[in-house]
């Protein structure tokens, strides 16, 4: 553990102040908390042969919040003192207004670690990891003379944090996050594509900088690059389409996740607002969020309310059975809280988000469900993409797929979007492999402009009926 440990009650200000400035805020209040952090980020690029980007950013400060029905009232600031707190808790008070409110039960408490809290920054040198970024550029340079660009991005970050809540209750997390990515662009006969591949997750940079593991996100970046170089456009039009395992779960976050989030449910904004326990997805699929694999991107020991994180079941063999739920939307739901509060930093409220979502595996080996396709597309990588939450509605962007024909995997198809609804694909899945996977820690996820770490996962699945854009004509 580094030696400058975040202690804001032993170098900033008085505990037992900072209680009392607290409970002056959430008087007559239904819930509220006090968030104290410290982040520090190291990002170092190398791009094209030299170095790109360098930098180190440190920041702390506190949210201070008082919640009364379905209004917070929120303030932050970057300076830890009790002027400042006082200052906050003036503004959070508006929204207890008269008062009246019966304070929420506090978060249960755990003593759960799911990662280390070593900073992930100190596990090498500055130079040494310029090197490494030098050594990546060009072994990867070496693997084929077709390239002709290389990206190496290598970042890590640790937060610290302190929930401080009204009936005194004090819990604390330090977070590491570590992640290496490596991009390459190559050229063949005038024509240029791309391909990337890296990975992360709570942990140090130890593992990611061994040869082992760049080298293998080195070639696979490179697969996927000249596997672009020989696409043909895809085709249009209506057709079955088989999902590859882990990253092509980012599709379920996206069309189905964000669905199940509390605050669209209680506001009725979501296409899934009112199905508790209607058979929304085919038989046999089971969707999980699950915030406590151990050092996986999206984990957390405690969400940033201070509840413990859970394995929630949302659908369960086809039905709805739960939401992701924060201690607000928990409270008026009249439902425990799932421990899916978060938020991007202390400048920010909770509100409900998942961690790691996935679906859970089937029976059948990918292999027959590859051969079960007559005609359509096995999409295995995914880019950006958009959806609408109030009807489910999706465009996703394919950065690998092909076409498939009588079971055969045929060429790889550039161009790809999958068009669909979370409902409908749910309810359209045909087939589930035995295969899940979760992806390899690259997920970020954004809602109300905030972003937090995700993870996401899936086995193989046949979908009936998506509409996929193409240029082929």
């Amino acid at each position: 553990m580094s030696q400058d440990q975040f202690a804001p009650f032993e170098t900033h200000i008085d505990e037992a102040s900072a209680l009392a400035v607290l409970r002056h805020a959430t008087a007559g209040a239904e819930d509220g908390e006090l968030f104290l952090e410290r982040r520090r980020s190291e990002a170092l690029i190398f791009d094209d042969g030299r170095v790109k980007n360098a930098s180190y950013d440190a920041s702390e400060g506190f949210g201070l919040r008082a919640v009364k029905g379905e209004v917070s009232g929120f303030a932050h600031a970057t300076e830890i003192s009790e002027a400042a707190l006082k200052r906050a808790a003036e503004t959070a008070r508006l929204a207890v207004g008269n008062g009246g409110g019966v304070m929420a039960p506090p978060p249960s408490r755990t003593n759960r670690a799911l990662y280390g809290n070593a900073d992930p920054m100190a596990d090498a040198p500055f130079a040494a990891k310029i090197d490494l970024l030098r050594e990546v550029d060009a072994f990867t340079r070496d693997l084929d003379k077709r390239v002709v660009q290389v990206s190496v991005a290598l970042a890590a970050s640790l937060q610290e944090v302190f929930i401080l809540r009204p009936e005194g209750g004090l819990v604390s997390d330090i977070r590491p996050m570590a992640r290496l990515n490596v991009s390459v662009i190559v050229e063949e006969n005038g024509r240029r594509e791309s391909g990337s591949h890296g990975g992360g997750g709570r942990f140090g940079l130890a593992g990611l900088i061994e040869p082992h593991h760049w080298q293998r996100s080195a070639r696979e970046a490179l697969r996927i690059a000249l596997v672009n170089l020989a696409a043909e456009p895809a085709p249009a039009g209506a057709f079955d389409v088989v999902l590859g395992p882990g990253w092509p779960g980012v599709m379920l976050h996206e069309a189905v996740g964000h669905g199940l989030e509390g605050d669209f449910n209680r506001k009725k904004s979501s296409a899934f607002a009112g199905l508790m326990g209607t058979q929304v997805a085919a038989k046999g699929v089971t969707v999980v969020d699950d915030g406590t694999i151990p050092d996986r991107r999206g984990s957390i020991s405690i969400d940033d309310e201070g509840t413990p994180s859970a394995r929630n079941v949302l659908i369960e063999d086809g039905v709805l059975v739960g939401y992701m739920q924060d201690r607000q939307n928990a409270r008026l739901m009249g439902v425990p809280p799932t421990g899916n509060g978060r938020r991007e930093g202390h400048a920010h409220p909770p509100m409900p988000r998942m961690t790691n979502t996935y679906m859970l595996g089937g029976t059948t080996d990918p292999a027959e469900i590859l051969a079960d396709l007559k005609d359509g597309i096995y999409a295995v990588g995914f880019g950006g993409g958009q959806v609408d939450i109030t009807n489910g509605k999706f465009v996703f962007n394919c950065t690998e797929a092909y076409r498939v024909k009588n079971g055969v995997v045929g060429a790889p198809v550039k161009g790809a979007t999958l068009v669909g609804d979370g409902p409908a694909a749910m309810k359209g899945i045909r087939a589930i492999g035995n295969d899940m996977a979760l992806d390899p820690g690259i997920g970020n996820c954004g809602k109300a402009g905030q972003w937090v770490p995700v993870g996401v996962g899936q086995p193989t699945l046949l979908i009936s009926g998506l509409t996929v854009g193409g240029s082929a004509t």
